[in-house]
């Protein structure tokens, strides 16, 4: 899986220049990470794309409510917070410390619908729900955390 970037590295101008859009369509010509975060910088995210491939891993902060899954034996950190998913297949929850970055995060809007990758994602004041290529996905605010 990888470890995943918090703040953009070698991105594009043109990318640079889009991303107050909140996302980008075009296939970049190599691996790009980027990040993105809501208004409430409660959920952040990071963005990786490549030219066959992308992945998204969201961490939401602060959240109340039981998590979207059951805890793993083996899990001895943070649970509840952290998701991950590719362009195919089902998201992924993972076991990981909560880290809350406060500078480098470009902002979703409230009311911004963007596809970039293999996902599309939305952002509005019930929370950021993003789907990917085959329809799995996620919700995710401060109250309630789905995995579809």
């Amino acid at each position: 899986m990888g470890k995943f970037t918090t703040k953009p590295i070698e991105t594009p101008t043109i990318i640079r220049q889009l991303l107050p859009l909140f996302f980008v369509a075009a296939p970049p010509a190599a691996a790009d990470v980027f990040t993105f975060e809501t208004p409430s910088e409660n959920i952040q995210c990071s963005v990786g794309l490549e030219q066959d491939s992308s992945d998204i891993h969201c961490m939401i902060v602060e959240r109340h409510g039981p998590p979207a899954a059951p805890r793993p034996a083996g899990c001895v950190t943070d649970w509840g917070h952290s998701f991950y998913m590719t362009d195919h297949g089902p998201v992924q929850m993972l076991c990981e410390p909560v880290s809350y970055l406060r500078e480098g995060f470009d902002r979703a809007e409230y009311g911004v619908t963007g596809t970039f990758g293999g996902f599309v994602c939305h952002s509005s004041t019930e929370g950021l729900e993003c789907r990917n290529l085959d329809g799995h996905g996620f919700f995710l605010s401060r109250a309630v955390q789905r995995v579809f």
